[in-house]
């Protein structure tokens, strides 16, 4: 059963790129917010190849993980749902006063949560499989999707969103996607056939991208019967801020000027982030000649958390009734790729 509505858009976003100097054509946006899927979003391609091996498997529960507000977490209960499975999520921390955002949706889309504590992104991995085997005792038929869905399995639903954004764009010289757990990024440079091709921004999630990056892509590549990609991985890591899931000023500038340019909604954890590093690679003159694609994610229940809209509702340094101005270039040292 397809989970996603396919292809989604690829729409221009001219007056964007004005701000940013950029000529007509030359900055695009992957609606991959509009997947369909509980409200869409990346994970949606990837749960259409992992349900499917979780099904041919013979499960009969899907058992992830990730933090509170993970958008992986709601999309994988609603495909759950969608299909008959039952759905154990566990979550980094400990449970809140108050279910608000992805919580609550995953509440309603019928996920069973547990509590990990504090944990890192291995530990939770480790909780993760502690419940599927928790799970399998009961005498459920559980199927293990890690952290954000980076299965090889997922990570083919970005090597088919590559053929297709080339299909759609044949001359693209980069895609610029929000990394969490990589297998966005992985599957696209898969798809693409070269590193060059893309660059992930950190969002603070998965200390080791830069090794598992490539490794993940390799071997997506090779499940897909496709050349091992060529090149290094790029990725910029400086607009991690104050770590995961914490917003940052850069971020901030992002979100209105997407807005108030393009109407095209951000949220803080991940493409807030993505954003603000297309904007300085632009400001400081280092996108490639040729279309650029800035790739939405998703994420939008993200912006109706408490702490997400009192830092929202916090007027920006900017006039609340213009776009904010776009910084000049910057002299600092490039990001490490």
């Amino acid at each position: 059963m397809a989970l996603a509505v396919l292809p989604t858009p690829l729409q221009p976003m001219d007056r964007l790129g004005e701000q940013l100097g950029l000529p007509p054509g030359r900055l695009w946006v992957k609606r991959d917010d509009l997947t369909g899927l509980a409200l869409g979003g990346n994970k949606a391609r990837k749960l259409e190849y992992s349900v499917a091996e979780a099904l041919a498997a013979g499960a009969d529960t899907l058992v992830t993980g990730g933090a509170a507000q993970s958008n992986h977490v709601r999309m994988t209960a609603a495909a759950a749902a969608r299909l008959g499975l039952s759905c154990v999520a566990v979550l980094t921390g400990t449970e809140p006063s108050t279910w608000e955002g992805n919580l609550l949706l995953s509440e309603m889309l019928g996920v069973q949560v547990r509590w990990a504590g504090s944990v890192d992104y291995a530990g939770l991995n480790a909780a993760i499989t502690e419940a599927a085997d928790i799970a399998r005792q009961d005498g459920s038929r559980p199927y293990v999707l890690p952290v954000g869905g980076a299965s090889l399995a997922g990570d083919l639903g970005y090597v088919t969103a590559a053929v297709e954004l080339r299909r759609q764009l044949p001359d693209l010289a980069l895609v610029v996607t929000a990394d969490a757990s990589g297998g966005t990024h992985a599957g696209l440079v898969a798809g693409l056939g070269d590193h060059r091709l893309v660059l992930g921004v950190d969002t603070g999630n998965r200390p080791d991208l830069l090794d598992a990056v490539p490794r993940m892509a390799a071997d997506a590549a090779r499940a897909a019967g496709l050349p091992t990609p060529t090149g290094s991985a790029r990725l910029d890591r400086e607009q991690i801020g104050g770590g995961y899931s914490q917003p940052t000023p850069a971020g901030r500038h992002a979100l209105d000027l997407a807005a108030r340019t393009e109407g095209l909604l951000l949220e803080p954890v991940y493409t807030a982030k993505a954003m603000a590093s297309l904007l300085a690679h632009a400001t400081r003159g280092r996108l490639p000649e040729g279309p650029v694609v800035f790739l939405h994610t998703g994420g939008y229940p993200e912006l109706f958390i408490g702490h997400y809209n009192r830092w929202l509702r916090t007027a920006p340094a900017a006039d609340r009734d213009h776009p904010p101005a776009v910084a000049a270039p910057s002299t600092e040292p490039t990001a490490t790729w």
